[in-house]
Parts: structure tokens; C-alpha cells; sequence
């Protein structure tokens, strides 16, 4: 195949879904067509996955605080994360990076807790890593809160052996040496573990592989990951960062349907776009505001560009694409160690979330999982925690508001949208996505992303007798509105009751930094 780079980015050129741009004006109204007698692809309830990475607080302090902590908690795990977690249906946790994943020697962290090794974090500010947090606790973990484990093996400095060694021990029930070394340590049936990662960033952090190296050393590491029991693992292969396209090329043509069943691709958003000087997470104005979102819409393209790619040599899309890296990184909260990438995170994030949700469904034939990083205390975190409590972000409450949409079957819809300018520069200000449940129920997710007009957004519905409308918004005053541990409810959701239905034609009135979901 011969490979031709796909045009500049114009932000006025994209589209989530069929999205027309007209010109913004004083009395600001969107159009809508709800194509509820059709249907399109499943939306994988995946996408809406977490990324724990031993990194900062992220686990420990975060999840983890050991049994004899005089914070509440069972078997090590704090009681109120764990309540947090459970509320948000999480389908798929990654663990345990990242580029901690390709340092990480998993028989370090089973056994007593006190004889395992302690080692130095090398990737994430040189500090001791006590390993207490391992196998046993994350997939522990995993059953308690009710989500399935996405295991990342260690390319970069494991070994073939320790890797389909690691895969035996979580997963078989066989009477052998791993199998037996699982029960030794108190584990008597084994792990359902559907998915399985080798390596993690080998273009970089796990190895600095060119992409024809990393192919054949996915062939001959997955060569030896065995499928015990009924549960087949879903193989996933490093994928490209950003708009690396050769990776994908030459990755997809080496490995392609054969060896793998998903790809992953990693790309985050940076307020400025430059890796110095990010951007801080809570003291913005409006032309850091939009950057951020000209700078989110870029994942539209990237997927769409990367689809081509894997289509060519995987037109019936059995190899799905694994956005298992995505969000918000701004620079670290000032005071705060900078290794452990800990920031705050405000409505903007709130936003910025919710536009990937409506990029990812409506790509739905691709994208099968994402994981936003990370779930708790690191970068773009659903949860805030220290010694005394925990504080929900802003973007908790947008996932927990999009769980309906998980596994649902998603709706065609079109969206003329006004502008919303800043500069030179237009994004839609309306962006929205459509999904009918297994119960039959029909969910409209809108955003308005103008920071300062209210939108009428008059939406006509096809193939359904619309009598009633119910729904629920996350907005604030501010683009930098966020909680803290002092105001822990200041952005959340509440009911919505500007939405109303009348002959069949929903009309809804969204306010400025709004997300909105409706029920039909």
C-alpha cells in the first residue's frame, strides 16, 4: 500500500457525525435529525474504560491504602473509591501501565506482602515502588467493582517466558507449576482476563522499536500466550502514536488479522499543543479554552485516517482499534511532585471528555475500547482523593451521565450546528450522539460548547412517537469551574427540564458549557 498523509487539520472540516456549520448569530439555534427508524453499529460499552497505572497516587493512596490504614477500607482497598467505582459501571480497567508496564516483573508483586522485592520507579519520579499492589489485588479489584481486566505484558525488558508464564498463572486451572503457584497464594479458581496487551508504547517508552522489529517480536511473544479455558484472550498489538500512519501500515500489514484482534493508538490533548508549558488546568482564558477543544477534535481525524489504513488490510474490521491512551494533560498542580502529572480538572475537561464519547460513537465500527488516563489522582482522573475523603471531577459525572449509551445500538444523526468562532477559528458548538438501549428507550447526548450563548436546538425524530422527554445536565458559570475537597458538588449533574416535546419534534434549550442527556 501506498501510504498518503491525509490533509492539515481544519477544524471547520470535521465532522463527528454529518455536522454542518452555519454562521453564528445574536439568536443561536442548532437543527437536528434523530434517524430513530434506522440503526447503525453497537456502541461498545469498552469505550468507556479506565487506565490505572502505578504512577503518583494512582493506585496507591488513590485505590490502595493497606489494611491497617485508619482510612475506611476492605482487604486494603478504600471503601469510598470503591463505592465511586461501582457507581460508574466501568466495563474494562488497564493495568498496570503505561510505561510502567515494560519495567514491571510481575512475580515481583505475588506472595506475602512483605517478602515481595521493592523496586524504583524508573519512569515515574524514582520513587520506591513496595509492589504490595499486584497481580492478586488489581484482579481482586476488578471483581469487586464489577469490571474486566486489561492485563499490559512486559515487552520492553521481559521475557517470553514471564510473560505466557503471567498468563498461566491469572488464567489457568490446570494442575501446573503457575496454576499451583496461584493457589499457593490463596487464589483457588482462575481469573477471567479477556484482554491482553503486548507491550505498551514500543515506538518509545517500551523499547524504541522500529515498527517492522515490534511486529515480529508481537509474533513470536503471542506465539506463546495460551488460551486456558473458555475464555479466548483478546490480543491487543502496540498501535501508532498520534498520526504515526507508517506504524499503522506497516503493523497491520505484518500482523493484520492473523495475530492480533486489536490495535492501539494513543493520543492526548495538550491545551497549547506544546509538551513545555501545557497549560495550566484551572487558570485558563478563552483562547486556552478553545485550543483545548480545537486540539480534542484532532482525535476525529486520527481515527478516521488509521480506519483507512487498517480497512486496507482488514476491510471486514475484525481487528478493532484500542484508543487504550486518551485525554486532558495540562501541566501538573504547582506544589505537587511533577513526575506524578497530578491536576485539577474543571468543566473544560467535563467537555473535552464528552466530545471524544460522541468522536468514539460515531465510529462505533471501529473503536472497540478506550481508556481514558487515569481513573484516580493522575492526569485527567475521575476521582481526587487524600487522606480524609475524595472529591468526584467534573469529568466522573460526564461518564456516569453517558453510561447509557454502553453496549447500546447507535442511532443516525444529523446536526446543523452554528459556529462557535474564536479568532479566525470555528468549531461546530453543537456536537451530539443518538443510541437506542436494549430496553428500547432512545438517549440524545448534546453538548453546547459556546462558553457564552444559549442554543436552541429544534431536533426533528424519525421512527419514534415521542410523547415525553426527561434529562440531565452538567454545566457551570465558568470553563474553569472544578470541585475541591472544600466544594466537593459545585459542578454536577442535576435535572434538566429544558427539553419538551411537542407533536413529535423535541425542542431543547442548551446553556453555555453544558452537556446534556435526554431520554425519549
Amino acid at each position: 500500500m501506498t501510504l498518503r498523509m491525509p490533509p492539515l487539520f481544519t477544524v471547520a472540516a470535521l465532522a463527528l457525525i454529518p455536522v454542518t456549520l452555519v454562521a453564528a448569530d445574536t439568536e443561536a439555534s442548532a437543527e437536528l435529525t434523530l434517524h430513530a427508524d434506522q440503526s447503525g453499529p453497537t456502541i461498545n460499552r469498552n469505550i468507556y474504560g479506565q487506565f490505572a497505572e502505578h504512577l503518583g497516587h494512582g493506585i496507591y493512596g488513590g485505590i490502595w491504602v493497606e489494611e491497617n490504614s485508619s482510612i475506611p477500607n476492605t482487604h486494603g482497598f478504600r471503601n469510598d473509591v470503591l463505592g465511586a467505582l461501582k457507581n460508574l459501571h466501568i466495563p474494562v480497567l488497564r493495568w498496570p501501565g503505561g510505561c510502567f508496564a515494560d519495567t514491571y516483573h510481575w512475580k515481583d508483586g505475588i506472595g506475602p506482602r512483605e517478602k515481595r522485592p521493592s523496586i524504583i520507579n524508573s519512569n515515574w519520579g524514582g520513587v520506591v515502588e513496595n509492589n504490595h499492589f499486584g497481580t492478586n489485588e488489581f484482579l481482586d479489584l476488578c471483581e469487586m467493582i464489577g469490571t474486566e481486566p486489561y492485563i499490559t505484558g512486559n515487552l520492553g525488558s521481559g521475557t517470553v517466558q514471564e510473560m505466557a508464564e503471567w498468563v498461566e498463572y491469572m488464567t489457568s486451572d490446570a494442575d501446573s507449576p503457575m496454576a499451583n503457584l496461584r493457589r499457593a497464594n490463596g487464589r483457588e479458581k482462575a481469573w477471567k482476563v479477556p484482554y491482553f496487551a503486548v507491550g505498551n508504547e514500543s515506538w518509545g517508552c517500551g523499547g524504541n522499536m522500529r515498527p517492522e522489529y515490534y511486529s515480529d517480536e508481537y509474533r513470536r511473544y503471542n506465539t506463546f500466550l495460551k488460551d486456558y479455558g473458555p475464555t479466548k484472550l483478546f490480543r491487543i498489538a502496540v498501535g501508532p502514536n498520534e498520526d504515526n500512519y507508517q506504524w499503522t501500515d506497516t503493523v497491520m500489514k505484518l500482523d493484520a488479522k492473523e495475530h492480533m484482534n486489536g490495535l492501539s493508538l494513543h493520543y492526548y490533548t495538550i491545551p497549547t499543543g506544546r509538551w513545555k508549558g501545557k497549560g495550566s488546568a484551572t487558570k485558563f482564558g478563552e483562547d486556552q479554552y478553545f485550543s483545548t477543544l480545537h486540539n480534542a477534535f484532532k482525535m476525529d481525524e486520527l481515527i478516521k485516517q488509521h480506519s483507512l489504513i487498517m480497512d486496507h488490510y482488514d476491510p471486514q474490521k475484525k481487528v478493532g482499534l484500542v484508543v487504550d491512551e486518551w485525554g486532558i494533560w495540562t501541566d501538573e498542580e504547582p506544589g505537587t511532585n511533577p513526575a506524578f502529572l497530578f491536576q485539577q480538572n474543571s468543566m473544560r475537561d467535563a467537555l473535552v471528555a464528552a466530545v471524544h464519547f460522541h468522536i468514539f460513537q460515531a465510529h462505533a465500527d471501529r473503536v472497540v475500547m478506550a481508556n481514558i488516563a487515569q481513573m484516580v489522582n493522575v492526569l485527567q482522573a475521575m476521582i481526587l482523593t487524600n487522606d480524609h475523603g475524595m472529591v468526584l471531577t467534573p469529568t466522573y459525572h460526564v461518564f456516569e451521565m453517558f453510561t447509557v449509551h454502553q453496549d447500546a445500538t447507535s442511532l443516525p444523526l444529523d446536526v446543523k450546528s452554528p459556529e462557535y468562532k474564536f479568532g479566525n477559528q470555528t468549531l461546530p458548538a453543537v456536537t451530539g450522539s443518538a443510541s437506542r438501549d436494549k430496553s428500547g428507550k432512545v438517549h440524545l447526548s448534546l453538548l453546547n460548547l459556546d462558553p457564552h450563548r444559549e442554543i436552541t436546538v429544534d431536533c426533528a425524530v424519525d421512527g419514534v412517537n415521542a410523547t415525553n422527554v426527561t434529562g440531565r445536565i452538567l454545566t457551570a458559570s465558568s470553563m474553569t469551574d472544578h470541585n475541591t475537597f472544600e466544594d466537593p458538588h459545585h459542578v454536577e449533574p442535576k435535572t434538566f427540564n429544558g427539553a419538551s416535546v411537542t407533536q413529535g419534534k423535541l425542542t431543547v434549550k442548551l446553556p453555555p458549557l453544558s452537556v446534556v442527556v435526554l431520554t425519549l
